[in-house]
This record gives C-alpha cells, sequence and structure tokens, in this order.
C-alpha cells in the first residue's frame, strides 16, 4: 500500500471546521495542533494513542474507543492513520484503512470488501487489493461514528460471509469483518458513543476522557495566542469547568470561538451555560444575515427538527420530515447547525445536529416562541426525558428576560404564556422536590435556579421552611456549584454538611464561601474540611454561628497546622480548646495572623493559655478579636506580660464587653508603653471603664503609642473624654481613629473637642454617636469639620438635633449622610 498516496489523500480532505462542530480533524492535524487525549484505566503512558498501540499487541487485536460526543474519537483515528503513513506508529501493519461507518448509511446494493476497499482509498491498486485477504495480520480497520451507523452489528440477523470477492450488502460485510468471518487475522480499533452496537464488540475497550486540565491551557493557548488565553480559560474554570462536557476538544473549540468574538467586540463573557448558547445563536443568526420573521421562522423549525432527532432512534431526521416543516430557510441554513448525511439534493439525505447542547438550547427556546398548545413545559419534558440531558437548564435561562434580550433584537420576544407556564412549573416542581428527601431533586432544583441567575426567585423558591429539609451530602462539583449559588442568593445556610463528599481541590475552591455562610456545620463535614484544609486552598475559614466545638477544632488542628489558613473565625469553643489553638500558632508552617474567637467563653484560664502562643518566635498572630470571651481583670497581667516579651507580633487586641475594668487597662497600658509592645489598635468597648483610667489611656496617647483607641459604651463623661482630648492636642500624639460613642458626652465638651480637632496632625475619624448633644454644638462641629484639613469624618448620629439644624448644614455644603432622616440622626463627612 503507496503509504504517500494514502497520506496525501487523507491531507488533502476538504473538511470544513464549524462552530459547533468543532476543528476538522485534519485541519488539527494539519496545523500541528493535535493534543494527545487521555485515555481511563490504563497503565503507563495514558494516552489514547499509547493505550492503542499497546492494546493492538495483545492477542485479539480489538480495540474500541469510548467516548461521549465530541470527546476527540475521531481526530485521534485520523492521528494514528496519518502516524501509519508518516512511518511514526503502527509499522506491524502494512495496510491500514480508515472508514466513517455513518458514511455507510447511505450506500446500497452489493458489493464485494475487495471492491468496497478500492472505492473508499483510491490509491489502492488492484494488486494490492488481492493481496490483503492473503496477509490479513497485517491489515488494520479504523471504523469510526459506529454509534451513527444505523445497522446492527447482531450476527444472528447476517448471513456472515468469509469471502473477500463475494458480493454482499455493506452491513453484511462490516458485520463480517467484526465477528472474524471473513480477514480473521485482522486488527480492528472502532471509536464510538455508548450505543445497542456496543455489546457486540470484542477486545480492549479503553474509554476516552478528552483533555486533562494542562491540556486544555495548551490548547486554550494555541488558539489565542495572545493574552487573551489566559483570561478566557480563568473565566471557563469559573464559569463552566464544572460540567462533564469540558474535558471534550469539541466544546473547547466552541467556547475559544465565541469567547475570542466577545473579546474582540469588547463584551461581557457569559455567566452561565444558557447566557453561553445565547451568544453563540445570536452569533450563528448573524451569519445568515434574515429578517426578523424568517429568524424566528427557522427557530420554530430547528425546534421541530430537535424534537424529532431526540425521539428518533439514531438521532436524525429525513429530509422529508424536514420539506413537511415548511421553512424555506432551514436547507439553505443546514450548514450553521445540522450534519448532513448523504448528498443534499437526494431525498434519501438525513440531518442530525453537530452538537446536542444545541440541539436541546434551540428545542427550549422553540418552546417560549412558540404558541401555547395547551401541553405545556411539564409535556415537554416528559417527552423528550429519556434523551434530553439539559432541556430543563435551557429553559430555566431562557426564561429570564435579562438572558433573552440580545434574543429579542432578532427574532421578537417570547410567549409570556410560556414564560408564564415553565416559571408555574419551575416553582410548583421546586417546591414539591425541597419538601421531600431525594437529594437529586434538590440539585436539581438548585442547578435550575443558577441558570436563572435571579436572587429574590431563589428567595421566593427556597423558603425558610423548605431551608430545613435541605440536605447537602455526596455532592459532585456541579451540585456544588449550584449549592454555592443558592446559598450566596440567600446569604446563609442553616445546615451544612459534607457527608460522603470527595472535597478536592476544585471542590473545596467552590465550597468555600458556602462553609462561610453554615449556621450549622455537622460534625460529619468536619473530617472533609480538614481535607480541604491540608490541600492548601483555603486562606480564610469562618465557622462563625455554626455549632463548632472543642472536639471538632481538634479534628480540624492537625489540617489547620498544614493549612495556608491566614483569617481563622471559630464559635462554640471553651477553654478546653485553647491548648489546640497554641499548637495551630505555634506550628512550623503557622501562617495564621488573624483570630477571631469572640463570643467563645474561654475565659481568664483560656486566655493565660493562649498568652503561650505569645512568646513564640513562629507565633504570626497580629490581630485577636476576644469581644465578649468572659475576661476579667485577672488574666489581664499575663496578656500584657505576653504583649511585651519581644516576640508578640500582634497589632490589634479587641476586648470589648469584658470586665477588664480599670485595674485590667492599667495593667496593659504598662505593657503598651514598652519599647517592646508592637500593638497600635485596642478596643476597650463596653469594659466597665472609669473616668480616672482614661487619664492612664491618655498618657499612651502623648507618647504617640496608639493608632486606633475605641472606650465605646462606658461612662466616663465629658471629664474622662478631656483627658482624651488633651492627648489629641498634644504634639507627640499619633491616634487617627477614636471611638467614645455613648460615653455621657454634652454640650459642655465641645470647645476642648474643636480645640483638639484644629491642634491633631493625625485624626481622622472620630466615633461621637448616642451621647447627648444639642443643637448648641452643631455651629461650632461643622465649622470645625470645614477647617480641619485632617479629619475625614465625623460620626455623630443620635444627638438631640432639629430639622432646622439639618437645612444650617445642608446651606454650608457640608456633605451630610441622614441614618435616620424621622430621629434626625446625622453622620457628617468632610
Amino acid at each position: 500500500m503507496d503509504k504517500a498516496a494514502v497520506l496525501t489523500q487523507m491531507l488533502r480532505a476538504k473538511e470544513t471546521s464549524t462552530f459547533l462542530g468543532g476543528e476538522s480533524p485534519i485541519t488539527a492535524i494539519r496545523g500541528n495542533k493535535y493534543i494527545p487525549l487521555l485515555a481511563g484505566a490504563v497503565q503507563g503512558d495514558n494516552t489514547v494513542d499509547c493505550a492503542v498501540e499497546a492494546a493492538l499487541l495483545d492477542e485479539i487485536r480489538s480495540v474500541v474507543l469510548i467516548g461521549p460526543e465530541g470527546s476527540g474519537k475521531s481526530t485521534a483515528l485520523q492521528k494514528l492513520a496519518v502516524d501509519w503513513a508518516q512511518d511514526k506508529r503502527l509499522q506491524s501493519f502494512s495496510f491500514v484503512f480508515h472508514f466513517n461507518l455513518r458514511e455507510f448509511n447511505s450506500l446500497e446494493g452489493t458489493l464485494s470488501l475487495k471492491a468496497l476497499l478500492q472505492s473508499s482509498h483510491p490509491s489502492l491498486t488492484a494488486g494490492s487489493a488481492a493481496v490483503v485477504p492473503k496477509r490479513s495480520e497485517e491489515v488494520l480497520f479504523v471504523l469510526d461514528s459506529l454509534d451513527q451507523y444505523w445497522h446492527s452489528l447482531d450476527p444472528s440477523i447476517h448471513a456472515l460471509c468469509s469471502d473477500p470477492n463475494q458480493e454482499a450488502s455493506v452491513s453484511c460485510l462490516v458485520a463480517s469483518l467484526l465477528h472474524r468471518s471473513m480477514l480473521r487475522g485482522a486488527a480492528f480499533i472502532v471509536a464510538t458513543r455508548p450505543t445497542s452496537n456496543f455489546e457486540y464488540l470484542s477486545g480492549t475497550r479503553i474509554e476516552v476522557l478528552g483533555f486533562s486540565k494542562p491540556q486544555r491551557e495548551i490548547y486554550f493557548k494555541n488558539f489565542f495566542k495572545d493574552a487573551n488565553a489566559d483570561k478566557a480559560l480563568l473565566h471557563m474554570e469559573k464559569t463552566l469547568e464544572f460540567f462533564d462536557f469540558c474535558s471534550s476538544p469539541r466544546f473547547c473549540w466552541t467556547v475559544c470561538s465565541i469567547y475570542h468574538l466577545l473579546l474582540d467586540s469588547g463584551a461581557k463573557l457569559p455567566e452561565t451555560l444558557s447566557q453561553m448558547f445565547v451568544d453563540i445563536l445570536v452569533h450563528l443568526m448573524k451569519t445568515l444575515c434574515l429578517n426578523e420573521a424568517s429568524v424566528r421562522a427557522l427557530v420554530l423549525a430547528l425546534g421541530r427538527i430537535a424534537s424529532l432527532c431526540l425521539l428518533d432512534q439514531h438521532s436524525n431526521s429525513t429530509k422529508e420530515s424536514i420539506k413537511s416543516i415548511g421553512c424555506p430557510q432551514l436547507l439553505t441554513s443546514v450548514d450553521a447547525f445540522l450534519i448532513v448525511d448523504g448528498d443534499l439534493g437526494s431525498d434519501k439525505c438525513t440531518f442530525s445536529f453537530q452538537s446536542q447542547l444545541m440541539q436541546e438550547f434551540i428545542l427550549a427556546l422553540a418552546f417560549f416562541l412558540s404558541e401555547s398548545t395547551g401541553e405545556g413545559v411539564e409535556h415537554l419534558l416528559k417527552k423528550h426525558q429519556k434523551r434530553a440531558k439539559f432541556l430543563d437548564f435551557f429553559l430555566s435561562g431562557l426564561s429570564e428576560e435579562v438572558q433573552c434580550r440580545p434574543l429579542e433584537t432578532l427574532m421578537g420576544k417570547a410567549n409570556p404564556d410560556q414564560i408564564k407556564d415553565f416559571r408555574y412549573w419551575l416553582k410548583s416542581s421546586s417546591a414539591e422536590a425541597l419538601r421531600g428527601y431525594e437529594k437529586a431533586k434538590h440539585y436539581r432544583c438548585f442547578h435550575l435556579l443558577h441558570q436563572v441567575q435571579n436572587e429574590a426567585l431563589v428567595k421566593e423558591i427556597i423558603t425558610p421552611s423548605a431551608q430545613d429539609v435541605v440536605y447537602h451530602e455526596n455532592l459532585s462539583l456541579l451540585d456544588g456549584v449550584a449549592l454555592n449559588y443558592v446559598a450566596m442568593s440567600l446569604h446563609k445556610i442553616p445546615t451544612f454538611s459534607l457527608s460522603s463528599t470527595n472535597i478536592f481541590t476544585k471542590m473545596a475552591k467552590v465550597l468555600a464561601p458556602t462553609m462561610s455562610l453554615s449556621h450549622i456545620l455537622t460534625t460529619g463535614a468536619i473530617p472533609h474540611l480538614a481535607s480541604a484544609l491540608s490541600s492548601g486552598v483555603v486562606s480564610e475559614l469562618s465557622l462563625s454561628n455554626s455549632h463548632f466545638s472543642d472536639e471538632m477544632l481538634n479534628i480540624l488542628s492537625t489540617s489547620l497546622q498544614k493549612s495556608k489558613l491566614q483569617n481563622l473565625h471559630a464559635c462554640n469553643l471553651t477553654e478546653g480548646c485553647c491548648e489546640d489553638l497554641v499548637s495551630l500558632l505555634t506550628s512550623q508552617t503557622s501562617q495564621l495572623c488573624t483570630l477571631v474567637i469572640r463570643y467563645n467563653q474561654i475565659g481568664d484560664d483560656g486566655l493565660r493559655k493562649l498568652c503561650k502562643a505569645l512568646y513564640c518566635p513562629r507565633c504570626r498572630l497580629q490581630e485577636i478579636d476576644m469581644e465578649m470571651c468572659n475576661l476579667t481583670a485577672a488574666s489581664m497581667e499575663a496578656f500584657a506580660e505576653a504583649l511585651c516579651s519581644g516576640q508578640s507580633q500582634l497589632r490589634k487586641v479587641n476586648l470589648t464587653n469584658n470586665k477588664i475594668g480599670d485595674s485590667g487597662v492599667k495593667a496593659l497600658s504598662k505593657s503598651l508603653q514598652h519599647s517592646l509592645c508592637k500593638m497600635h489598635s485596642l478596643i476597650l468597648k463596653r469594659c466597665r471603664l472609669s473616668q480616672s483610667v482614661l487619664k492612664e489611656l491618655a498618657s499612651l496617647l502623648k507618647n504617640g503609642t496608639l493608632r486606633s483607641l475605641s472606650v465605646g459604651i462606658n461612662d466616663v463623661g465629658d471629664q474622662g473624654a478631656k483627658y482624651l482630648w488633651e492627648a489629641i492636642a498634644h504634639p507627640n500624639c499619633l491616634l487617627e481613629e477614636l471611638d467614645v460613642e455613648m460615653t455621657g458626652l454634652t454640650d459642655a465638651c465641645v470647645v476642648d473637642l474643636c480645640a483638639a480637632i484644629r491642634a491633631t496632625k493625625t485624626l481622622k475619624s472620630l466615633e461621637m454617636r448616642n451621647n447627648t448633644l444639642t443643637d448648641v454644638s452643631v455651629p461650632a462641629l461643622v465649622q470645625v469639620m470645614q477647617d480641619s484639613d485632617v479629619m475625614q469624618e465625623l460620626k455623630c448620629g443620635w444627638f438631640i438635633l432639629t430639622y432646622w439644624s439639618f437645612l444650617t448644614r445642608m446651606r454650608k455644603n457640608i456633605s451630610v449622610k441622614t441614618t435616620n432622616m424621622l430621629s434626625h440622626s446625622l453622620w457628617y463627612l468632610a
């Protein structure tokens, strides 16, 4: 067999790349853009090419490539044939015959195997054809598209023949070859999707997995060849990667093609699968240059064909059926959407969709464009439920007017009755699903809401009573994405379980926001969370408002030490967990710099234990929030000593709502004056402080120790605040933020306050809400804000101010924000 002639014939094949059908195999091969595909469950090199070569060494010498639509099977077969002709692979074979079985559907009559080989491979001479049966062990048949082959391979319905010169139907010849009645020594590579003929095939089965993530990255860079490659890839991974078909080379081609057009035009990239197919259909229809009525008629006609193909055993439609639809635009527009088998001029040709996803999308769109027939959406879904996988996805996305707007300019508005019918079905079916306990139905509900992209609808459908019975176990990545969308729309999720869920890196990234919103994180979820943390994906973990516990922290402790966690918010902890926290803070790999343990009853003993971490040079803690942790003055001495140990990195401490009192603050004040103490922000709200201790704090301010201080909700009055005003005016004071909310201030403090503001070089923000100032103070406060070059905000809501005061400030062009008009609460902003 003349390899050079075979190679020339293959490389000159007139195949065209289409938007939905993908890049033609020969175009990819000629352009050196072929990327070897992944094969499942094989030893050693896991590419399809190598797996096929290894399998052909077996005694049976028959290989079946199995993969979904667009997974690259056809390209892989043609590349093997080209490699053989170029002496790169399969050199134990002298004859390689490549056939697309779909093309055999239109062949009628009888012919011999010899005639079939010569008619399909012009470079095969009569002499070579005569040698083929004698050297069958050197023959390899490469058979593509078995799933689109109409004839059965059941040997019981064929009169199998053994003579290559005997004339028979093509279906008989194919069955005779595959069942080894003819050319017993020949080898076979057959590519197919799962099909009824599958059971009649023997040999090694190789699953074609398509592209891995690194291969997809290479594909995108080959396609774009500029900075848009990374942008497009990142967007696909964010919005589509969780669908199984994203490993499909054909789907990657379609995504790259539409992204390329959108990026070049400066348009927004789609956020959902439905939005992407809206963009694709808009592009395809624009290329046809049809008016609105013609586009609408074409979509309705394609919708009828889509239905016929989904219901047909072979997923195709006859020319007679297409003619009966009566759409003149259809036959002139087939290349954009359909595959034609046979001669388009012949009445025996058949049609099928290039993409099943587009097929289902068009069926959904046609439903909304059509006149109401009374059958409704439930009938549509039930009618096509055996074959349609994403019909309800597309119906959901297209039911949202915002998503359909680009289509309206091309084909007019959808039928509002059909939209109403679908929304009624979505709400009622979702309510029924959420009342039950079938997780698959819950997830399907989430998927549909994710496609709609309407937060108000999420809140309407997933009511508080429905939320109580939603379970989140055994999640797939696709389920996790939909669940996360629902959780973010609700801004909460009462109960979250990860039982039986495989938490891998992608899943951890997807579910991290949902975990942070969970009110109850079940114990069963903790090992999975630990696994996610160990992978180093999560940098911030919030377990606030969860039914967390010391036991759960103990389970997480080892994983937290291995993680890249920087911020931790925990709840329901006690003194007993503090040793685990110390271990976490002082581990060799600890990156934890923020610890929020507010509203946890760790008590004085717990804080004393935590202080051990501050003596360790490995501790990176810079901020700790211990609001309402049942602390008293008894633990402040130990805390103060740790702060000036020389190892502590603490910069910010929140002690709000703890009974530390004056004596506790005095202990802290001593450490803050120490040169080794790095703390510059201290929050002491509602800590039972008196006027006298503010004198201590004022001394700190005069030494330039603190940048931020809060003493709000402590009854210190004007006298206590006076110490602070004097400190602010001091030239060494570096304070930038001061909170004296609800401290009993009156108009009597305003003169000293204004003097301090005029003198300060650093104070930018002053919180004074919920004090008892009156209108008398308004002019002075307004004036000092106008005069100051430093102050940026003065919050003074809930003063006893009148509406006249508000109007006065407005006339003076001071920027004012009202927080409660009825109470004349005001927020001054310079």
